[in-house]
């Protein structure tokens, strides 16, 4: 999967699918000069979870100078659910305010409704657009094929999906003029004090690099580590799944690692530069770990998807 289930032996982290990062996209907005940033968390919603965690704090993160440290974090705070119903609030931080992972700086949007109806509440404010909800999961791979060795069924396993959404689009001058560095991060508070409990930014990576021992330490840790942690382990990953050399492992693996989305919004939005709605993520990730001999699941991208904001389709029906 993408990051689905990042916890140890393919659970949620904490047991909580609330808690449990998707995915993460960055990709130009419709008008000019603005950029989309999205986190999707809890996978199969809402029969896991049926509102955002109130405890917790989900972050996007942004690095503006290639140091692959948050210079820019938008944090989004959701209250306690109360009869159906729920609202969020959106901080801006920068600097060391955006180091930490407390919600701290400016509230740029105060007390949006959540949607978790067919139709997106969308919030326009400040030169923001925002919205969270439930929304149609666009995360596409034929997983019963992968886990099969590779025994492609064509059957997708994101097709009837949910997630909870969360879809900020900002103005371009915000991020800097320079290329950016995008991850996301879920945080949980727990008798007063806040733990990293999930994070990430390109797909797939915890399924088919981390030890199910390793999950945790993964999930608490920081971009900035990620080199010098985990060149050493991903390259024996690679060397066994694709025969990798130590050279072409860690010619590889810069692509990768840390782990921290690049995008250069002079150059056209594809991944790894950026991640839109449609790329073929899990083509890409088979290609990198097989050392090139597996190159497709065979499985397209969802065309529920939205051309406008908040860019993810409706929700699927809930049984």
């Amino acid at each position: 999967m993408s990051h689905h289930l990042s916890g140890p032996n393919l659970r949620s982290p904490k047991d909580d699918a609330r808690l449990d990062l998707t995915d993460v996209f960055v990709f130009p907005a419709t008008e000019s000069g603005r950029t989309v940033l999205i986190m999707n968390v809890n996978p199969f919603a809402p029969t896991q979870g049926d509102a955002f965690h109130p405890d917790a704090v989900y972050r996007i993160n942004v690095d503006t100078d290639g140091d692959n440290v948050a210079d820019l974090a938008y944090s989004f705070v959701f209250s306690v659910p109360s009869g159906g119903r729920q609202t969020v609030t959106v901080h801006r931080a920068v600097g060391d305010a955006a180091r930490n992972h407390e919600h701290g700086g400016e509230a740029v949007i105060s007390e949006a409704a959540v949607a978790f109806g067919a139709d997106p509440d969308i919030v326009a404010s400040g030169g923001y657009r925002f919205s969270a909800g439930l929304r149609s999961d666009p995360f596409f791979a034929d997983l019963d094929g992968i886990v099969d060795n590779f025994k492609w069924t064509g059957n997708d396993f994101g097709i009837d999906k949910n997630v909870f959404g969360i879809v900020l689009e900002v103005p371009d001058a915000e991020l800097g003029d320079g290329p950016i560095g995008v991850w996301a991060r879920v945080s949980l508070r727990q008798n007063g004090r806040l733990t990293s409990v999930d994070r990430g930014a390109h797909p797939s990576l915890t399924a088919y690099f981390n030890a199910e021992d390793a999950k945790e330490k993964y999930n608490e840790g920081e971009p900035a580590d990620d080199w010098d942690t985990y060149l050493e382990p991903w390259s024996a990953v690679l060397a066994h799944t694709g025969d990798y050399s130590p050279a072409e492992a860690e010619k590889t693996l810069r692509t990768v690692l840390p782990d921290v989305l690049r995008y250069d919004r002079t150059g056209p939005a594809a991944y790894p530069n950026g991640r839109t709605l449609t790329d073929d993520v899990t083509s890409a990730r088979l290609a990198m770990v097989s050392g090139g001999k597996i190159t497709d699941d065979h499985i397209g991208p969802h065309t529920d998807l939205l051309s406008e904001f908040p860019h993810l389709g409706p929700p699927h029906p809930v049984s």
